[in-house]
């Protein structure tokens, strides 16, 4: 079986069985990404392009998602 129809089946097991409050949180997630249209936005696209090309040109510098996930949740807690 390959890995995505597996993934699928285990999905399918688990909102089978999960509570009211799981399968409200993943229709949720669903629902956001099907109406999400971001990737279709000009504005959004250019922006993405010209941070990209920043990076790889090395005018702009990443950092590890490790650090970014921190940055993000230390600012949850502040907020």
């Amino acid at each position: 079986m390959d890995v995505l129809k597996q993934m699928r089946s285990e999905v399918k097991k688990y909102i089978d069985s999960a509570d009211a409050k799981v399968v409200k949180m993943v229709y949720a997630m669903l629902e956001a990404e099907r109406e999400s249209d971001w990737w279709q936005d000009e504005n959004i696209l250019s922006i993405v392009e010209e941070r990209s090309a920043e990076y790889k040109s090395g005018k702009a510098k990443g950092i590890p998602w490790e650090t970014a996930k921190k940055q993000i949740l230390s600012s949850k807690r502040k907020g």
